[in-house]
């Protein structure tokens, strides 16, 4: 009798213990759900777009005195930009411009800028889909007059300084808002010399690429 029981509790025990190591193979863990992170925003690569704005220029024309050269403008950019892993980016940029400015300097003589553009190299600061910048470089404008005896035009060629702000609204489409100062150094017309500079302030939309 004794070795029935001692058989059957032995036989008990086995079956337990065959039951739950069944169970442990048959749960097998699930394996950690992935979740995709999207890829950081970056300023790198070309883009280019229009922008518009208003500018005060002002000009010292010999024998005429300081005249003022205010108006609106439009015009388009294209550039390139690089960004580092510390969040600076440096670019290079290009701009052509028109200047609806003129004055009447003069009875009879009028006096205007049209075409402008520039060459500039940039430097921010980005703070994810923000970029602070500050650019300068090259720059030259197209100045015109007209009298009675006569027309004449130059280009001025000088420098130009200024800041602003891009931000891409999508990743690949970002507005800007800047301020330059353009110093278009002096020239010739009509056999008066005349020294140019002009401060703008201008919106604009771009496609990054």
């Amino acid at each position: 009798m004794r070795n029935t029981l001692v058989l059957a509790a032995a036989l008990a025990a086995g079956l337990s213990s065959a039951a739950l190591a069944a169970d442990a193979v048959e749960t097998i863990p699930s394996a950690p759900v992935a979740y995709e992170t999207a890829p950081a925003f970056s300023w790198s690569g070309p883009y280019l777009g229009i922008h518009g704005g208003y500018g005060w220029g002002d000009a010292d024309i010999e024998g005429a005195g300081s005249q003022n050269f205010d108006g609106a403008r439009m015009g388009g950019f294209v550039g390139y930009n690089w960004q580092f892993s510390n969040g600076f980016v440096a670019g290079v940029e290009g701009d052509v411009n028109y200047d609806w400015n003129n004055d009447d300097v003069a009875a009879g003589v009028d006096a205007e800028s049209g075409f402008s553009g520039s060459a500039r190299a940039r430097l921010g600061y980005a703070m994810d889909r923000t970029l602070i910048y500050a650019a300068g470089g090259w720059t030259a404008t197209n100045v015109e007059v007209d009298t009675p005896v006569g027309d004449d035009d130059d280009t001025l060629h000088g420098w130009t300084i200024g800041a602003g702000v891009d931000h891409a609204f999508t990743d690949n489409l970002f507005g800007r808002v800047e301020y330059r100062y353009n110093d278009y150094g002096n020239g010739n017309l009509a056999g008066a010399d005349v020294d140019f500079n002009q401060h703008v302030v201008q919106v604009g939309l771009g496609v990054k690429f």
